[in-house]
């Protein structure tokens, strides 16, 4: 079976190590595992949220591309495309608006930090607050959706917004009876997923902290040089799991090259050393791919090229025709032409059904039984949890005796022969 791994980058800055060592290097390996179909996408919607300078934008869109490019990228072998490039991803993104629940994006960590910095500063809650942030995971979920990625390789921080694409995916299944979503899963590298930057906080643009990927080597090691370190002398044993170079290390370093390097610190290195031996051990993983950054920055009608040809193929592979088919599912159809879910809906109606819902007076949690003409068959008493009135619903749906029918959790509003006539014809739709 085909696993679908999807991943992009923001287009609102120059890739530092951050993204490598987070998202290129680990999206990059999984793309030449056999069994895996490899979506790269630039985020350059997403960066509009942020950015508002144009060329910032185009810059940051050719460096990301040149940079996946160089880390090993083979666009004949994966997807790789613009977000911009493929316009069934806004109007998912619609269709998914209409689902996902407002109060789950109050809870969104982008917007709850905007609305706290706002509370601090005394300022309206949604002061400077742009729809596009407050809708940020809406698009996001609808970028993994499109393509039913099965597995998207993110930073902790973005678990959140994993979890909410299943949740709107799982919703439009549910609302709309039948699964066209996928529901993707995370997938972290444990220790390098997040990486500190200059001054210990997570490596981000939004800091101003970064190392960029490709700086030249004398810049880079004067980057390393700038981390902060604390005042421990040379010969004074190092906390090396609390020490931003440590981490650093790890994330490029093999693991006999990490544990001599944890040694090194129990036995008191200097910052010196230890930041030199971080810049050797970068630069030489990084130094041959910078080669090929500078030689694939300088041909940007190529990288252009690469680009719409990604998208083109992918439109009419996956994106036109899924997106056609959840239009019919939505409703938004050729009014020439029936629904056979008319039909389906109509036969459906005819049958017994069972209805779930909630009472409001005392919270609880209540189902009943209708016949096909809607006339009451079972009432049941009120549950802590819609779990537990779903169980006795299962139980309730596979009964053959009248036997059954005398569970104190239920009343009878009929004959208990009535009852067992619908249950059974319920029964048989279902299989």
């Amino acid at each position: 079976m085909t696993t679908r791994v999807l991943t992009g980058i923001t287009t609102s800055g120059t890739p530092h190590l951050g993204n490598y060592v987070g998202a290129i290097r680990p999206a990059v390996a999984a793309s030449h595992r056999d069994g895996v179909e490899s979506f790269y996408f630039l985020a350059d919607y997403h960066a509009l949220i942020k950015v508002q300078d144009p060329a910032r934008v185009q810059r940051s869109t050719l460096e990301i591309a040149a940079t996946w490019l160089a880390c090993g990228l083979e666009p004949d072998k994966v997807w790789f495309y613009r977000q911009s490039d493929i316009p069934e991803i806004p109007e998912l993104t619609w269709l998914l608006t209409c689902v996902a629940g407002k109060g789950i994006l109050n809870r969104a960590h982008a917007y709850k930090a905007a609305v706290d910095k706002n509370r601090a500063d005394g300022e309206d809650d949604d002061a400077g607050i742009s729809a596009g942030l407050f809708m940020y995971p809406v698009l996001m979920a609808a970028d993994i959706l499109i393509f039913n990625a099965n597995q998207v390789p993110v930073g902790r921080d973005q678990i959140q917004h994993i979890e909410m694409a299943r949740d709107f995916g799982q919703r439009f299944n549910h609302l709309f009876g039948k699964d066209y979503f996928s529901l993707p899963e995370v997938v972290i590298e444990e220790h390098v997923a997040t990486l500190p930057g200059l001054d210990g906080r997570k490596m981000s643009k939004s800091y101003d902290n970064t190392i960029p990927l490709f700086a030249p080597r004398n810049e880079l090691k004067k980057l390393i040089a700038a981390i902060v370190t604390d005042s421990r002398a040379p010969g004074e044993a190092k906390d090396a799991d609390a020490s931003h170079v440590f981490q650093l290390y790890r994330a490029f370093a093999s693991a006999e090259e990490t544990a001599a390097m944890r040694q090194a610190f129990a036995e008191g290195i200097g910052w010196g050393d230890a930041k030199q031996q971080l810049f050797e051990r970068i630069d030489a993983e990084v130094a041959p791919l910078r080669e090929k950054y500078e030689a694939l920055i300088a041909r940007p009608a190529e990288i252009e090229g690469i680009l719409r040809d990604g998208a083109q193929r992918l439109r009419a592979k996956y994106a036109v025709p899924f997106i056609a088919e959840l239009r019919n599912a939505v409703g938004l159809r050729d009014l020439g032409q029936r629904s056979e879910s008319v039909v389906a809906e109509s036969a459906k109606a005819s049958l017994p059904q069972f209805k779930q819902y909630r009472e409001k007076a005392d919270g609880r949690f209540y189902f009943k039984l209708l016949d096909g003409e809607g006339e009451l068959l079972i009432q049941s008493e009120g549950f802590d949890s819609p779990k537990d009135a779903g169980q006795l619903i299962a139980v309730l749906k596979q009964v053959d005796s009248a036997d059954a029918m005398e569970t104190p959790e239920i009343v009878l509003h009929a004959p208990a022969v009535q009852v067992l006539e619908a249950l059974t014809r319920l029964r048989e739709a279902e299989a």
